[in-house]
């Protein structure tokens, strides 16, 4: 009769934990959390030293009456939740619910394993602790901070834009960022360039050499063709000579295994996985998959966690494939890197496969098809990170002209390293562009000239991956929060997904807009990264946990309090307009949807009348002269578009009535300049410097 009950979270870990341990052992399954802060209230109280009130969770009743009778058979009960904060903190839920520092006769452990394999599993059981109330408390304050942040402010946002909407400590920042990033995008003032190449022929060679435009002895940028058309005027009587060639060697080193926030930038740009389904299908390698003559195996390790660390025994078993799978000379000779930093919690080790003798393709008909690709990344990422670096051989040629230098660079690969096995989805294609040897005595004879008008680019619309990225470097956010916080801003539709690119909606930009006015520390992004750093302290014992939130309370409330005074008398949403309800006559009003704004009968519920919101962005179209209209696209991301529909213009920036004075065409708006929209003319004109003569006085903006 089983004497020992291990509990876990999730009930797909029961059968394969139970196989490990035996009859002796009886494994159950919480289910995650069984106790929270009520959702009906803050869940605290100020008053007596922000003392958290608990309450078991709808529907875990059941649960908790199954593990309360399995607690009374058994000697030993071990909580073996997961190995990171939370779960933690649903061991000493468990503890609390459970009552069990109360069962005088039974012994209490806590365990974790960062692999669901059976040597992890009875290493575990081998190796008891108590539960850590440091991380505990660094959970519970990060709980009620962000219980505060929501709980205080999203009233706020009901009241003044659309209810439903809320705000968090992680998410708000979040929105930040991905607005000032749209600021800068739309700021964006394009710069021209131009770049020149000569086509070379070499004495000797069927192939002729391009080379690219250097400057003299320091680096030129060609700003204009007038200065594109005088280098080469120069050039067209000067001799090309070879003036210099180096080679040498450069290696390239080999990635490091995987973390949470790696995962999933490159599953995002590898599988075009998003944040939250790479999460759920790394979840389920952890967990087990199905093997045959196996049973449930769990393939990978614990999926969050910011550590590049390997355990000696995986590192070893590592090298040992490689040097049996491709020859001694691929196992890497160097210490194995490890990324350090302030922010990293070194827990448990980085994302691998739990044996890398299971190769991907001897399961792949056993796994679904994200599963497979999910877990063929992670195992060719962790073979690589033990493996030697490339070596390539460089060439850099530089040929001279005048006073003018123009340089060819060149590379091939001596030794492929780690890449037999891997290639990083950002790895430079590498090139061999001289199809024969160059050398000092090579005659060249100039074929032609290649110039070329660029534009400097904005910056890049954040995707997940580039967002996770940024988060992580920032220090907003742990492993577990990046996917649930992007997933959150989706959902409330504060951002939208068009491409891979992330957009701010006209929603986020209002509730950022009103966070900026209001609450501008709790969206500042040093103060959530410091918050951040504190809850390091209190998980590390250096610090109490109510300190954090006796500091951070009164500052709230007191701002709470301010922007309540502030926005009285600000309304965002609900704005009367002069548009009547057909069915009932009563002026219209504009309010918030999914898709941004959209006129509603102030009678609701019991008129229940709705019409598309035509906006006018009070310009005339610069095509046909009618009224140019703010429109959506399907999922929401603002443009301008002409009134008539028989008309085609569209842009994504707002059009100014002005014409361009150097080519004629439309310009828009870019903070306080126009810019000419054509792409081959990039004229710029200070906004207070528009000509007199323009057909009708810009309406005044807000620009801050």
């Amino acid at each position: 009769m089983a004497n020992n009950l291990v509990i876990v979270e999730s009930p797909t870990k029961v059968k394969a934990i139970k196989k490990f341990l035996g009859s002796r052992y009886e494994v159950m399954a919480s289910g995650g959390h069984v106790r929270d802060l009520p959702k009906s209230q803050m869940g605290f109280d100020p008053e007596h030293d922000f003392e958290p009130k608990y309450i078991t969770i709808r529907g875990k009743g059941d649960v908790l009456a199954a593990l309360r009778k399995a607690v009374k058979k058994a000697d030993k009960i071990y909580l073996a939740t997961d190995p990171d904060r939370e779960g933690e903190a649903i061991a000493w839920h468990l503890q609390q619910a459970l009552k069990l520092n109360e069962q005088k006769d039974k012994q209490v452990y806590r365990i974790t394993f960062n692999e669901i394999t059976k040597n992890a599993v009875k290493e575990a059981i081998r190796h008891p602790r108590q539960i850590n109330m440091n991380m505990v408390d660094a959970q519970q304050a990060r709980r009620i901070l962000d219980r505060m942040v929501g709980y205080k402010i999203s009233p706020l946002l009901w009241a003044k834009i659309k209810r439903g909407l809320s705000a968090g400590r992680v998410q708000s920042a979040a929105l930040r960022i991905i607005a000032d990033r749209e600021k800068q995008i739309n700021d964006f003032i394009p710069e021209e360039y131009w770049t020149l190449e000569a086509v070379l022929g070499v004495k000797g060679e069927k192939k002729p050499v391009t080379a690219s435009f250097y400057g003299t002895d320091k680096k030129l940028q060609i700003r204009s063709k007038q200065e594109a058309d005088r280098i080469m005027s120069e050039l067209e009587s000067e001799r090309f000579e070879v003036r210099g060639v180096k080679k040498s060697e450069r290696v390239r080193k080999a990635p490091l295994p995987f973390t949470t926030s790696t995962l999933q930038q490159e599953a995002s740009r590898v599988l075009n996985f998003s944040t939250q389904k790479t999460m759920r299908v790394a979840q389920q390698l952890y967990e087990g998959i199905e093997l045959k003559g196996e049973g449930t195996v769990g393939l990978i390790t614990y999926l969050r966690t910011d550590s590049t660390r390997i355990s000696d025994e995986a590192d070893a078993a590592a090298k040992e494939y490689i040097r049996k799978t491709w020859g001694d000379r691929y196992v890497t000779g160097t210490a194995a890197r490890v990324k350090t930093g302030q922010n990293i919690q070194d827990a448990h080790e980085a994302i691998r496969p739990s044996d890398i003798t299971r190769e991907p393709m001897n399961i792949k008909d056993q796994m679904s098809r994200d599963q497979f690709r999910l877990y063929q990344l992670i195992w060719r990422r962790f073979a690589a990170s033990r493996m030697e670096g490339a070596r390539y051989e460089t060439t850099s040629v530089s040929i001279g002209a005048g006073r003018y230098v123009f340089k060819v660079s060149a590379s091939r690969i001596l030794f492929e390293g780690y890449q037999v096995v891997y290639t990083e989805s950002d790895e430079n294609k590498e090139s061999n562009v001289l199809s024969g040897n160059l050398s000092e005595d090579s005659e060249l004879t100039l074929q032609k000239f290649n110039p070329e008008q660029h534009f400097t680019q904005p910056p890049a619309h954040y995707t997940e991956a580039s967002l996770v990225k940024t988060l992580e470097e920032l220090g907003i956010g742990r492993p577990s929060t990046y996917a649930p916080t992007i997933t959150t801003l989706l959902y409330r539709r504060y951002i939208i997904k068009e491409q891979r690119n992330l957009y701010l909606t006209e929603l986020g930009e209002a509730v950022n807009n009103m966070m900026k006015e209001a609450f501008p520390q709790v969206i500042d992004v040093n103060f959530t990264a410091n918050l951040e750093q504190l809850l390091d302290y209190v998980g590390d014992g250096r610090m109490d946990w109510k300190e954090i939130v006796r500091n951070i309370y009164p500052d709230l409330d007191k701002a709470v309090a301010e922007a309540e005074k502030k926005l009285e008398k600000v309304t965002i949403a609900d704005e009367v307009t002069d548009v009547r309800c057909d069915l009932c006559g009563r002026n219209m009003v504009v309010k918030y949807g999914p898709h941004g704004k959209f006129l509603a009968c102030p009678g609701f519920p019991e008129c229940k009348n709705t019409k598309p919101y035509l906006e006018k962005a009070g310009v005339k179209c610069p095509k046909c002269g009618h009224e140019i209209i703010i429109r959506r696209t399907k999922k929401g991301r603002r443009f301008y578009g002409c009134e008539n529909p028989e008309c085609d213009f569209m842009s994504w920036q707002k059009p100014s009535e002005v014409r361009c004075p150097k080519c004629g065409g439309c310009m828009v708006e870019k903070g306080n300049k126009l810019v000419c929209a054509s792409g081959n003319c990039g004229y710029i004109l200070n906004r207070q410097d528009q000509p007199e003569n323009s057909e009708k006085k810009e309406p005044e903006e807000n620009y801050d």
